[in-house]
């Protein structure tokens, strides 16, 4: 199943509760990222690269579980899409990443990108879900909005790992 432009809410919709499903017996965050990201790499349409950052203690985002081509491995403090998500703790949905202030091309076919930060219970920044396409124009505003239910549920398995007291990565 891939989503369309018709009944995308919904689409949405289910797509969380398949990551619900996807990672709810299993205990390995790595495992229960690596699944997501394949889930929304092949669900989401027009889409490059679908993947997951985590942050540091010096405030660095490393790289973890991905779908696409080869990915940058850090991404320092205050650079970039992803870290503007993490330090604004709110979505960011850029249409041409070739115009975002400090924009980092790991890959420099991306043209449009969306970062979702993820938020542990206690508030601080975990890392971020990051989703790029090679279309210009791809994520908006709207998008955010869209993804809401999907980042929602991703958000829900990292909480999940720190709430049953896992060990860290």
């Amino acid at each position: 199943m891939e989503i369309s432009a018709a009944g995308v809410n919904n689409d949405y919709v289910m797509t969380a509760a398949q990551i619900g499903s996807l990672c709810a017996d299993e205990t390995d965050l790595t495992a229960n990222l690596a699944n997501v990201s394949a889930l929304l790499y092949e669900l989401l349409p027009e889409v490059s690269w679908v993947g997951f950052y985590r942050m540091t203690p010096d405030g660095t985002l490393l790289l973890g579980p991905f779908q696409g081509r080869i990915a940058c491995t850090r991404l320092e403090r205050g650079k970039g899409v992803c870290q503007a998500a993490a330090i604004s703790g709110r979505p960011v949905a850029v249409e041409d990443v070739r115009s975002f202030p400090g924009h980092i091309a790991c890959d420099s076919a991306s043209r449009s990108e969306i970062v979702f930060p993820l938020i542990l219970t206690d508030g601080s920044v975990w890392g971020v879900l990051d989703i790029d396409s090679a279309s210009e124009g791809r994520f908006s505003g709207r998008d955010a909005e869209l993804l809401e239910p999907v980042a929602a549920a991703v958000n829900a398995v990292v909480v999940r790992y720190f709430l049953k007291g896992y060990d860290e990565l």
